[in-house]
């Protein structure tokens, strides 16, 4: 059976249905430092943000914090894959890892949210931390999808 015939009639196991979950909070935290990490710098350019309510809405609508998005459409799509236990292929689930392993690398010769990403990293200690901690993570996950593709 090849692995778009198999992965189109079985679910994903649970054990990669765990990591692809353990990812997903890695992200989270990922994206929470990231917002910290800019909204830090926003305010040393435009004041203080005076409540999580405002910051919020900067984080959706202020250009500011528009190079987030993908990575917050991530997150979403991850949830919208674990939340479906019956119709998510395998191969649904390797094309989110693949797509995050692409998007978590920083690039200071990039543009969009790969030169920002970069720009992050060289400034914010914990957002150092929290991509390393994804980084295990999908090399967690990508063992767990190989072995269940086997």
């Amino acid at each position: 059976m090849t692995r778009s015939s198999w992965s189109a009639q079985n679910p994903i196991p649970d054990s990669l249905r765990r990591s692809l979950k353990d990812l997903r909070h890695g992200l989270l935290g990922l994206h929470k430092s990231l917002i910290v990490s800019e909204q830090l710098t926003y305010e040393r350019i435009y004041g203080r943000v005076s409540s999580a309510g405002q910051l919020l809405q900067l984080v959706m609508n202020d250009p500011w914090f528009a190079w987030l998005h993908p990575l917050s459409h991530l997150v979403v799509r991850i949830d919208v894959v674990l939340e479906d236990q019956e119709e998510t292929t395998l191969e649904a689930a390797q094309d989110l890892l693949a797509e995050a392993r692409m998007m978590l690398r920083p690039s200071e010769e990039g543009d969009g949210f790969e030169r920002s990403y970069y720009e992050a990293l060289q400034r914010t200690p914990d957002v150092v931390l929290a991509h390393a901690s994804v980084k295990k993570l999908l090399g967690t996950a990508a063992t767990v999808a190989s072995a269940a593709a086997a």
